[in-house]
């Protein structure tokens, strides 16, 4: 079994070397792709020494800040390339917890594509200021609306797909990026009638660096999910 835990940085000096070491603790099958969007506080150079030091961690190294969507994108590409039988979305910051990768591995043993959810017992989430966590929340609950998702976390981004759910997506055609990434990978997976459940996890606000939140990836994402049913409804009629 090849695991691959993808994992975007940019300006995560602080975090790398020590989620490296928490991460592989987890589990021996599991490998660690970092996508270094060229951050200019050197995590790059960071990465590479730990790449010459431990064979189970890859590297790919972008020109610039492409934003989240096309990272795993080009993350999703070279894991598949270097045969991942699993592929995992994790932040680079410690807001997911490593110690939660087993039971991902273990929930995706009877799925296609599990979701670590913030919201499946009522609301795990700390350090987040009200707002915050409003926010987040409600788009959960817009987006269920909107798209018919049923699951209580639709943007979380700590996740396990299957290899052959990756492969059945046309990964050109998602323009996505943010919380709207997350949105439309879960419904593509959706619309593909793969199994989809949640497995609870405790969310801690990042321990350093710096926020990546957006008005811009909030508008996407507000947006994003009536192009999502407004697309499907379109290829329905059409018998697509």
């Amino acid at each position: 079994m090849k695991a691959f835990v993808i994992i975007p940085t940019y300006n995560e000096k602080d975090n790398v070397k020590s989620l490296s070491s928490a991460v592989l603790a987890q589990h021996e099958d599991i490998r660690i792709l970092f996508v270094d969007d060229n951050s200019p506080d050197g995590t790059g150079a960071i990465i590479d020494n730990l790449v010459a030091e431990n064979d189970r961690i890859h590297v790919l190294h972008r020109s610039g800040k492409l934003g989240l969507g096309s990272a795993y994108r080009e993350g999703f590409k070279a894991a598949l390339a270097m045969g991942a039988d699993y592929l995992m979305e994790m932040d680079a910051d410690f807001s997911h917890d490593p110690g939660s990768l087993p039971h991902f591995l273990s929930a995706i043993q009877e799925n296609d594509l599990v979701i670590g959810s913030r919201y499946l017992n009522g609301v795990s989430v700390v350090n987040w200021p009200i707002r915050r966590l409003i926010l987040s929340y409600f788009a959960s609950v817009y987006t269920r609306w909107v798209t018919g998702l049923h699951l209580r976390d639709c943007t979380s981004g700590f996740k396990c797909f299957r290899r052959s759910a990756i492969e059945a997506i046309d990964l050109a055609s998602v323009r996505s990026d943010g919380y709207s990434f997350q949105i439309e990978m879960n419904y593509r997976c959706m619309e593909k009638g793969f199994r989809i459940t949640e497995i609870p996890i405790i969310f801690i606000d990042r321990h350093s660096g710096s926020s990546k939140m957006s008005g811009a990836i909030v508008r996407e994402a507000v947006t994003m999910v009536w192009k999502l049913r407004i697309n499907s409804l379109y290829s329905r009629l059409l018998g697509k």
